[in-house]
């Protein structure tokens, strides 16, 4: 039995649009709504294998259904589709375990391509908005070995904060600190120079939301 597909998108003739272009390609769209809202409702009660957002929507955001269906467990494989090309958002996106990142723009080029990676289990971020926002993929698969008090004090670091402020700010003792500045720097791969974490943190910090 073919993969059951939602797709949602608050305009109608590009929902439209996407339903009779996905439709003709014989993928098994069980359902189109105008708002994250439904979709999400949608994901809860018939939980389809993929969902196509769009995200910016009423009333919840295709990023906001994201985020509830990884805090619920929901296995439902999220693609988001964007007019936005903000680095912050696309980092947020990734954050999120989503299965796909297209612009609206290319949609119809590839949202073929996406769909069928997206089937055999391959999550999809389209090459014209990594290429276009310079995007590090190396430098984000090595953030997610990180736990969240090291992301915290690693975003810290880029602000250029000393060990003993970090500690002050996060009310630690600045022995753990250095503990969790080694840690980093093994996980990182960095050689233990000086300054060669802080001018990662730099380099990296728009990867630090």
């Amino acid at each position: 039995m073919k993969p059951t597909i939602i797709i949602a998108d608050d305009h109608p003739l590009l929902l439209k649009g996407l339903y009779d272009f996905l439709s003709e390609k014989k993928f098994n769209i069980v359902g189109q709504y105008p708002d994250g809202n439904a979709a999400y409702n949608a994901i809860v009660k018939d939980a389809p294998d993929i969902a196509v957002l769009d995200i910016q929507m009423p009333i919840m955001s295709g990023i906001e259904v994201a985020a509830a269906c990884k805090k619920n467990k929901i296995e439902t494989k999220i693609v988001l589709i964007t007019l936005h090309r903000e680095k912050d958002l696309y980092l947020q996106a990734k954050e999120l375990n989503i299965f796909g990142y297209i612009l609206k723009e290319f949609a119809i080029e590839e949202i073929e391509l996406c769909l069928n990676a997206v089937i055999e289990g391959t999550p999809y971020f389209s090459p014209n908005i990594t290429q276009s926002l310079n995007v590090d993929e190396q430098a984000d698969e090595k953030l997610k070995l990180l736990t969240p008090s090291e992301k915290k004090i690693l975003k810290l670091i880029a602000e250029d904060n000393s060990n003993k402020e970090i500690a002050e700010l996060l009310f630690i003792s600045a022995r753990t600190v250095e503990k969790h500045r080694s840690n980093i720097i093994s996980k990182l791969d960095l050689t233990p120079k000086t300054n060669s974490l802080l001018l990662w943190a730099k380099e990296h910090r728009t990867f630090l939301i």
